[in-house]
């Protein structure tokens, strides 16, 4: 686990690398807002638990429904860089608190205390930025367990920050403060159960300052949400699933800074999926709705 926070990080010096990079071919701000507010998640974000992808890439084109592709920014059409693979039934199969949608691993490392009945993970430093997580690890009778059990552990809950300060001298020079937090629970994870419940919430901010490959200065501040809500997934030791039931919300902000000019863009992203192949999505961006449907699974969003 400890290997895959540092692997992320990495990516999140790639991730500030873009803010600089979506300025590059433009004095005007508001052309690069959607690029720098959706294409990617706030540094550090898929540290904690949350629906944006675990690998939010950058550089993605804006695809929204204006443009008659459908959907929005970001990897398959939603932003932060996409949606996480097990919200899009795009997660392994298998069985066990290790295995299928939204199974759990944790580094050896992990220290249990008996009176709290918590392991925790960390603090963990890597370019700046402090990871620590805490899971709560029940079997299906409710009791605590100091690991997880691939046959009887039935529900994980982890509690996850990342603070510190990022830079990246690469293409430009950036540096972002960021602030993240998620709480996360699974249940159904013990082997012979059919269908796992997910519950959680995450929050995100990210204040950057920098120049881009061409001098120009510039200043940004991110902040992401979520909130799943009974988000109920299949148990498949053969085949993909996907969410059958349950609510995910999703929002974004960036406030741009460039050139002595500030402009704002908001979007707002809520997922219902009703046990249909159809999953039902309401975008919202500056004050305009539009109704979408999104194949499931892995389709992207279609507001035509």
């Amino acid at each position: 686990m400890a290997r895959s926070r540092f692997l992320t990080l990495a990516a999140t010096t790639t991730l500030l690398g873009a803010a600089a990079c979506s300025l590059d071919n433009s004095n005007a701000p508001n052309a690069f807002l959607s690029d720098l507010a959706f294409s990617s998640a706030p540094a550090g974000l898929d540290l904690v638990s949350s629906s944006y992808a675990s690998s939010s890439d950058n550089g993605m084109p804006w695809g929204g429904p204006e443009r008659g592709r459908g959907g929005g920014p970001g990897m398959g059409g939603f932003m932060g860089g996409g949606l996480g693979d097990a919200f899009a039934g795009n997660a392994a199969p298998g069985h066990g608190a290790h295995r299928g949608p939204f199974g759990i691993r944790i580094d050896d490392s992990c220290v249990f205390a008996a009176g709290t009945g918590d392991l925790t993970c960390g603090p963990t430093v890597k370019n700046g930025l402090t990871v620590t997580s805490i899971y709560t690890i029940k079997n299906a009778a409710g009791t605590a367990q100091s690991a997880i059990d691939s046959v009887t552990t039935n529900s994980v809950r982890v509690r996850t920050t990342v603070t510190g300060t990022a830079t990246r001298s690469r293409d430009g020079s950036v540096t972002a403060t960021v602030s993240n937090r998620g709480d996360r629970t699974v249940t159904g994870l013990a082997v012979g159960s059919t269908r796992r419940t997910v519950n959680g919430t995450s929050q995100g901010s990210e204040t950057a300052t920098g120049t881009n490959r061409e001098g120009k200065a510039f200043s940004s501040v991110r902040t992401a949400a979520d909130t799943t809500t009974g988000l109920v997934i299949p148990v498949s030791t053969t085949a993909q699933t996907y969410p059958t039931a349950g609510t995910v919300i999703r929002r974004m902000k960036v406030i741009m800074t460039i050139g002595g000019t500030s402009s704002t863009k908001d979007r707002r992203e809520v997922l219902t999926y009703d046990g249909s192949a159809t999953a039902k999505l309401q975008l919202t961006e500056d004050g305009t709705t539009k109704n979408c449907t999104v194949a499931l699974p892995r389709g992207r969003p279609n507001c035509s």
